[in-house]
């Protein structure tokens, strides 16, 4: 029996604003790049793994405000989900030392363009670019919202937390051009519409996800429904039928079903 890969913790965070344009809420996402191993090519949220600089962060209460009652795992999750946006976004989920506001677009500007490549490129770290900057992170501006795991037989695996934020006023966002090769900010049914016309290559937790977001209309309601709806796992079991596949999960996880015919699983 072949050995089970372990699932590695990740964060993703649905990054939210409303739009007039769209008559509702626009979602940031970015087209990976075509030679990163996973979900090469594909449309997804800003997010990635929970490396050690996380935990450390978590060690140093001084440098994120909103956590107070969450386990030590929880606290990572939501570090990197702050991390792991700016890198790929720019967004800073962060307000300055002692202050209830987030921090403004200007100096957020300024701290993207001095530390987001060096980040990038392991030449610093965020906790160093917390405490150089006089940071918090903002954790309750987070919301949980879904929870992913890989099923078991996949080569690769994660065990991933989504959470939904509102972007912060003016920044705007943009892909690293290393990771990422283009951003966008769309809303949930123009991304559903461009997996089906070949336009975008989307995830299978991605585009359910973007199914479930895509009932809110406004940014307010979908991070107050959010905090009001339980979060189920889900951990999808894979299937062959007719030589196709399906993926079957939870129905309480609010999908709108329990079995879905699926292509690659990206």
């Amino acid at each position: 029996m072949a050995e089970i890969v372990a699932p590695r913790p990740a964060s993703t965070t649905l990054l939210l604003r409303d739009s007039a344009c769209v008559g509702g809420i626009e979602v940031f996402m970015m087209v990976r790049h075509h030679q990163i191993e996973f979900s090469s090519g594909a449309l997804v949220f800003p997010g990635g793994s929970i490396d050690q600089g996380d935990r450390e962060i978590v060690e140093r209460a001084e440098l994120y405000a909103g956590g107070a009652g969450l386990e030590l795992s929880a606290l990572s999750f939501r570090v990197a989900a702050i991390r792991e946006t700016f890198e790929e976004s720019g967004i800073l989920l962060v307000r300055p030392k002692g202050s209830q506001d987030l921090i403004d677009a200007a100096r957020a500007k300024e701290i993207e363009a001095e530390c987001r490549g060096p980040l990038c490129e392991g030449k610093t770290t965020f906790l160093n670019v917390l405490a150089q900057n006089q940071l918090w992170l903002a954790l309750d501006e987070l919301v949980p919202y879904a929870h992913w795991i890989t099923p078991e037989g996949m080569p690769k695996r994660f065990d991933t937390w989504f959470f939904l934020a509102a972007a912060p006023p003016d920044q705007l966002g943009a892909h690293d051009g290393r990771e990422s090769t283009d951003s966008i900010w769309l809303s949930p049914r123009e991304a559903l519409e461009g997996a089906e016309s070949g336009r975008f290559k989307l995830p299978f937790p991605t585009t359910r996800n973007l199914i479930k977001l895509g009932k809110q209309t406004s940014v307010g309601g979908a991070l107050a429904d959010a905090r009001d709806q339980p979060i189920v796992t889900v951990m999808p079991v894979m299937t062959r039928l007719n030589g196709g596949r399906q993926l079957r999960i939870p129905r309480e996880a609010g999908y709108d079903g329990e079995v879905f015919e699926v292509g690659a699983l990206g």
